[in-house]
C-alpha cells in the first residue's frame, strides 16, 4: 500500500486514477458513518491542490483508512459474523456448502447478514448490501473452498443475481448451483451467463489490479482465459418461469468442453426456440448425466431438434422429459437417440398425453438400454397396440428395477401379457400401475408374476376395482415378499374380508418391513372390518405412514372402533403421520388423540 503513504502523483495521474475508482463504485449504498468517512477519503485522493499541510492530513487519513480494511480482511469477525448468521438460521456453517435454501430472510436477517463486509487486496467491496444475492455475494470471498451454494426458494433473490455472480470467480471450486423458484428475471440469466464465462472484461479487471497495486495493472492479452467456476458440476434453475424464451441468454456463454454433469430446467416456461438453444447445448457439455426438462409444455415442439442431439452427451444417465408436450413424432426421435445412450439408467416420458398409439413403431432402441432402472410411462394414453408392443421389449430391460404404467386407462384390457412377464425382471423394487383397468385376470397374471419379484419393495395396485375381495390372489406373493415397504390400496373396493387378510399376513410373520399403508376411499368396509384390522394393527411395528380417509363425498362416524385403533398406537413407534379424513371424531375422540400424544410424548400428525 505504499502509493498511499505520503506518495504524490502528478495531477493528471491523480485526477484520472480516482475518477475511473468512482465511476466503478457508482451506484453502491456506502451506508452512513463508515460511508462518510469512505468518501471522505476519495475527496482527499481526489482534491490534491490545498496546502502542503492539508495534503499531509489527507494522505494520512486514507493511510488510516486503508490501514482499518486491511485490519478487517486479517481479523477473523467475519467469518465469525457469517458463523453466526447461519446458526441463527437453524444451519450448519460450512466452508463447503452455502445452504440458504427456503430460509425466509426477513428485514433483520438482511441486516445482519449486511454487517459482514470484507475487504482485502484482491477485492475491494465498500457497500451496504440491501438485497438477499448482494449479501450472499459479500460472503464468497470469505469461501474459497465453497463447493455447494443454495439460494432456492428465496423471491427476494430474484433481480439481484448479478452481485453474487460478480463475486463466483472466489469460488473456482464451486461445484453445484441451485437456483429453484428464485424469481429470477431476464436480467439475472443474462449476469448468470456472464458469470459462467471464461473472460473478465479487461477494463474492469485492470481497472481493480491498477487500484490495488500498478505493478500489477498488465492488462489481458485478448482472449486471455480467467476461468470462473470452471468446476461446476450442477446447475438448477428449476422453477422460474421468467427463463422462458431467454435460455440463450445462458446457453451461449457456456464454454466448450465444460463439466457441468448435471443440468435442471423444471417448469421455466421454455418455449420452442428455447428447445433450440438447449440442443445446441448439448454440443459443448459432453460430461452431462442428468438432463431434467420437464413440465415445459412448449418443448416438444423442438423435441426433434433436441433428440438429433442427444448423441453428444452419450454418458447421459438421466433423461426427464416429464410434461413436455411430446408428440408420436416426438417419440420417434426420441428412439433414434437413444441407441446413443447406453448409459440411461432413468427415462421418464410421463404425462405426455399424445403419446398414446406411438410406441408400436417407436420401441426399436428402447430394448437396448440394458441398463435402464427407471421407466416411467405413466399418463401417457398407452393403446392396446402399444401394450402389445411394450410387453415385448420391457421384459428384455434386465436391470429394471422401477416400472411406472399408471393412469393408462387402455392398458388393463392387455395388460396380462406385460404383467405375466414381469417375473423376467427380478431386480424390480417398484411396480405402480394404479387406475390401469386390471381385471380379475390381470390381477392374477401380476400374482403368478410377483412370485419372482423377491427384491419388490413397493406395490401399487390403487384405484384398480377389482383388487376388491380378490386380495387372496396376492396371498402367495405377499408371503414371498420380504422387503415390501410400500404398499397403496387405495380405492380398490376392499372388503372386510381383505383386511383381515393383511392383519393375519403380518400375525404369521410376513410384510414385517411395511412403512406406508394407504387403505384410503375404501368406502366399502364395515365397521366391523375397520375394528378386526385395528386390532392386529400393533403388529406392524416398522409402520410410519396409515391412510384410512374416506371419498371426498363421504362423512361417516369413526365408530367403536377409534378405541382399537388408540389402543393399537401404543404399539406403532415408528408412526408419524394418520390421515382419517371424513372420519367424524368427537370433541371426546379429539382430545384423547390429543392426550394420547402428550401422554407418550409422540408428534403423530392427525389428518382428518
Amino acid at each position: 500500500m505504499k502509493q498511499f503513504q505520503g506518495k504524490k502523483c502528478a495531477p493528471e495521474k491523480r485526477k484520472e486514477q480516482p475518477s475511473a475508482i468512482k465511476q466503478f463504485f457508482k451506484g453502491f449504498d456506502f451506508g452512513k458513518s463508515e460511508g462518510k468517512d469512505r468518501r471522505e477519503i476519495e475527496e482527499t485522493e481526489i482534491n490534491n491542490d490545498g496546502a502542503d499541510d492539508q495534503s499531509e492530513k489527507q494522505d494520512l487519513s486514507v493511510e488510516d483508512g486503508l490501514s482499518h480494511l486491511t485490519s478487517e480482511a486479517e481479523s477473523p469477525s467475519g467469518e465469525q459474523r457469517f458463523n453466526q448468521f447461519m446458526e441463527k438460521l437453524g444451519k450448519k456453517p460450512s466452508s463447503k456448502n452455502l445452504d440458504l435454501n427456503n430460509c425466509a430472510l426477513n428485514a433483520a436477517d438482511i441486516t445482519e447478514l449486511g454487517k459482514c463486509t470484507f475487504y482485502s487486496k484482491n477485492h475491494f467491496m465498500v457497500c451496504k448490501q440491501k438485497s438477499f444475492s448482494l449479501l450472499t455475494a459479500s460472503l464468497l470471498p470469505f469461501l474459497p473452498e465453497l463447493e455447494e451454494i443454495s439460494l432456492s426458494w428465496n423471491g427476494c433473490a430474484g433481480g439481484t443475481l448479478k452481485a453474487l455472480t460478480a463475486q463466483l470467480h472466489h469460488v473456482n471450486l464451486l461445484k453445484v448451483l441451485r437456483l429453484n423458484n428464485c424469481r429470477l428475471t431476464a436480467e439475472d440469466v443474462i449476469s448468470l451467463g456472464t458469470g459462467f464465462h471464461l473472460h473478465l472484461l479487461p477494463d474492469i479487471l485492470g481497472l481493480i489490479l491498477d487500484f490495488l497495486d500498478p505493478a500489477q495493472a498488465k492488462q489481458p492479452d485478448e482472449g486471455e482465459a480467467f476461468e470462473i467456476v470452471s468446476q461446476l458440476e450442477e446447475l438448477d434453475l428449476s422453477w422460474n418461469s421468467n427463463i422462458g424464451g431467454k435460455l440463450s441468454l445462458l446457453t451461449k456463454k457456456l464454454q466448450e468442453a465444460c463439466k457441468l454433469k448435471c443440468l435442471k430446467i423444471t417448469d421455466c416456461n421454455l418455449t420452442a426456440k428455447d428447445g433450440e438453444s438447449l440442443a445446441e447445448l448439448l454440443n459443448v457439455i459432453p460430461n452431462l448425466e442428468v438432463l431434467d426438462i420437464s413440465i415445459n409444455k412448449n418443448i416438444g415442439c423442438s423435441m426433434k431438434v433436441i433428440a438429433q442431439d442427444l448423441k453428444n452427451v452419450p454418458g447421459l444417465k438421466e433423461l426427464n422429459l416429464h410434461m413436455c408436450g411430446l408428440k408420436q413424432d416426438s417419440l420417434q426421435g426420441l428412439d433414434t437417440a437413444l441407441q446413443h445412450l447406453t448409459e440411461l439408467r432413468k427415462l421418464d416420458i410421463s404425462c405426455n398425453r399424445e403419446l398414446g398409439g406411438g410406441f408400436k413403431a417407436s420401441t426399436a432402441h428402447l430394448a437396448s438400454l440394458k441398463n435402464l432402472e427407471v421407466l416411467d410411462l405413466h399418463q401417457c394414453c398407452v393403446t392396446e397396440e402399444d401394450m402389445t408392443v411394450l410387453s415385448q421389449v420391457i421384459p428384455l430391460l434386465s436391470n429394471l428395477q422401477e416400472l411406472n404404467l399408471s393412469s393408462n386407462k387402455n392398458a388393463g384390457f392387455s395388460s396380462d401379457p406385460l404383467l405375466g412377464r414381469l417375473r423376467f425382471l427380478p431386480k424390480l423394487r417398484s411396480v405402480t400401475i394404479s387406475n390401469c383397468g386390471l381385471g380379475e385376470e390381470s390381477l392374477s397374471s401380476l400374482a403368478e408374476a410377483a412370485l419372482h419379484l423377491p427384491e419388490l419393495e413397493i406395490l401399487d395396485l390403487s384405484w384398480n376395482k377389482c383388487v376388491g375381495g380378490n386380495l387372496k390372489l396376492l396371498l402367495g406373493a405377499l408371503k414371498l415378499a420380504t422387503e415390501i415397504q410400500v404398499l397403496r390400496l387405495s380405492s380398490c373396493n376392499l372388503v372386510a374380508e381383505d383386511l383381515a387378510l393383511l392383519t393375519s399376513l403380518r400375525q404369521d410373520g410376513h410384510l414385517a418391513r411395511l412403512q406406508k399403508l394407504d387403505l384410503s376411499y375404501n368406502n366399502n368396509i364395515s365397521d366391523e372390518g375397520w375394528a378386526v384390522f385395528c386390532q392386529g394393527l400393533g403388529a406392524f411395528k416398522e409402520l410410519s405412514e396409515l391412510d384410512v380417509s374416506l371419498r371426498p363425498s363421504s362423512c361417516r362416524d369413526c365408530g367403536p372402533w377409534f378405541g382399537e385403533l388408540l389402543a393399537a398406537l401404543t404399539q406403532l413407534p415408528a408412526l408419524a403421520e394418520l390421515a382419517m379424513q371424513r372420519w367424524a371424531l368427537s370433541e371426546s375422540q379429539r382430545k384423547q388423540m390429543e392426550g394420547f400424544n402428550q401422554d407418550n410424548k409422540r408428534n403423530i400428525r392427525l389428518d382428518c
